[in-house]
């Protein structure tokens, strides 16, 4: 005798009511950024208004006024700074984190797990308790103003959370793989570039795309350590807040800008970076 299958009523009005909580969520995160692009395309009296004028005229001054058309300083060795300090700390991150989780986790050292607590904790000290000594340190080194100390403060404040993710990624490699690589003869150099690496690709760019936001997001070291030389561009950013006031249309511009770099950054590796977040989730 047939059965025939019924479906889970239950099951599908759950999975439905799970997405359009899912999707409200993505609105209410999505909404702040609408607002913001769309008071960036106004005139400052526009934006000014209260309650906001949604059928304003449109208008690219905000922009103009960000790339220095009005005579303002040009937002380009900013951007420069900002590029050069991300790009570079992730690079080195990358470099040392690979290594380190692979001794973590395929060859794992003696209280390995001790040495993960360790990499943890140094997070957990607030960062403006470690403002003052190394400002002093780059006071005496002479090198406040300087773009290859902010490269190196990135590196060691976004390798912890590298060789976290590293771990959990490198943790999923069959180890069989190694060992067939090294009976042939490869080295240790060899096995990182050409087995782990590509198997673990998909965690390298997730780990790569945290430790570029993080960097390129970073404000604080950047507004203290540096001055017109290294200036960054949230430093900048923070030059459209005057004592003569706000000037909201053209913040907004400056702050849609500044955010397209990690916007296209994520875009672009949206795939590999669900790929990383999620592996090993399903055994």
């Amino acid at each position: 005798m047939s059965t025939v299958a019924v479906p889970d009523r239950g099951r599908n009005r759950k999975g439905a009511g799970l997405g359009l909580v899912a999707w409200l969520a993505g609105i209410v995160f999505f909404l702040p950024i609408a607002w913001m692009a769309l008071t960036s395309f106004h005139s400052e009296e526009d934006a000014a208004t209260n309650p906001p004028s949604f059928a304003a005229a449109l208008t690219l001054d905000g922009y103009r006024e960000f790339f220095g058309a009005g005579g303002g300083a040009s937002p380009w060795p900013s951007l420069i700074n900002s590029t050069v300090a991300s790009v570079a700390s992730t690079l080195l991150v990358l470099l040392l984190a690979l290594p380190a989780a692979y001794a973590l986790s395929i060859r794992p050292v003696k209280r390995w797990t001790d040495v993960l607590f360790f990499f943890l904790s140094t997070k957990m000290l607030p960062v403006v308790a470690g403002l003052l000594p190394i400002y002093l340190f780059a006071k005496n080194a002479g090198m406040l103003d300087n773009i290859w100390l902010l490269v190196l403060l990135y590196t060691s404040m976004n390798l912890p959370i590298a060789v976290w993710m590293m771990h959990s990624f490198l943790s999923e490699i069959p180890v069989a793989v190694i060992e067939a690589a090294q009976i042939d003869g490869a080295r240790l150099p060899t096995v990182l570039a050409r087995i782990i690496a590509p198997m673990a690709m998909p965690g390298i760019a997730a780990t790569a795309l945290i430790c570029f936001i993080f960097s390129w997001n970073e404000l604080l070291f950047a507004r203290v350590l540096t001055g017109v030389v290294a200036e960054t561009a949230p430093v900048f950013l923070t030059g459209f807040i005057t004592s003569q006031g706000l000037f909201l249309a053209k913040v907004c511009a400056a702050s849609l800008a500044i955010s397209l770099p990690v916007l296209a950054a994520g875009f672009a590796a949206q795939d590999k970076l669900v790929q990383g977040l999620s592996l090993g989730a399903v055994k």
